[in-house]
């Protein structure tokens, strides 16, 4: 009667102190850490692996270390040259310093969230469409390095930023795609001209190392008419002598000052 009296007494003592073990025991992976506060106040950053606490003393925040990946919904954006674009992106950052992630922010995925927001409507904003399409990488980097500043105070990092789709209104699109055939036609144009140009440089150039000795006009005549020859061709070709053309001309001289 005595040890059952001796067992009732124990056993509230062994599940009061199983309680307590199971409060003050935590395990803390790899890539977490724990915040720890004693009556309020911030005592320490613990982990990974095994801490102890101290019951209804202590309590502890987990912070996750691991890169995470946060999708900015899509924003409505007018370029600088009056352009209506819908834009989003995705940004990668991690918590770098738990402590300010927990004590500086009340929800650092909130606050980054807003903040990518905001950040891309104001730097998209301050260029015009053509570099929205064509330099996107320097976008990606501006809008990196300003979140970066001011989520350094919260303990974040931003790793990096990255610009997904860039959707623009279909009469839009069309104006693009008339701008583009124009610029095309206009670049065919000018190859055009500069070619006309070189080329008729190259004839004068021919023309005049041509008239420093008759007989290589001769001579490309002959070269015409070989390549002419070579062809499967019913015309044929003959140069017509130089020297008959200067006869006839003095015969005709002749005639007439007499």
């Amino acid at each position: 009667m005595e040890y059952l009296e001796n067992y009732a007494l124990y056993v509230p003592i062994v599940i009061l102190l199983f309680l307590f073990l199971l409060a003050a025991v935590k395990i803390l992976r790899e890539y977490e850490r724990g915040v720890v506060f004693t009556l309020g106040r911030f005592t320490s950053v613990k982990g990974p692996g095994l801490i102890l606490l101290v019951p209804m003393v202590q309590q502890m925040v987990r912070m996750d270390l691991r890169t995470l990946v946060l999708d900015v919904p899509t924003q409505d954006v007018i370029s600088r040259d009056n352009v209506s674009v819908r834009v989003n992106a995705v940004i990668y950052f991690r918590v770098i310093d738990p402590e300010n992630a927990t004590i500086q922010v009340e929800d650092y995925m909130s606050a980054t969230s807003q903040l990518a927001q905001t950040t891309l409507r104001s730097v998209l904003g301050k260029h015009e469409l053509d570099e929205m399409l064509a330099e996107r990488d320097k976008l990606n980097a501006d809008i990196q390095e300003i979140l970066d500043s001011q989520t350094d105070a919260w303990g974040i990092k931003v790793a990096n930023v990255e610009i997904k789709h860039v959707d623009i209104d279909e009469s839009m699109v069309r104006a693009i795609a008339r701008q583009a055939e124009a610029e095309r036609e206009r670049r065919a144009k000018v190859i055009n001209a500069e070619g006309e140009a070189q080329a008729a440089e190259k004839l004068l150039e021919a023309a005049r190392i041509l008239g420093q000795a008759p007989e290589a006009m001769q001579l490309r005549y002959l070269s015409t008419l070989n390549v002419l020859a070579g062809e499967k061709s019913s015309t044929i070709v003959f140069p017509f002598p130089m020297e008959l053309r200067d006869f006839f001309a003095g015969r005709q001289a002749k005639e007439e000052a007499s």
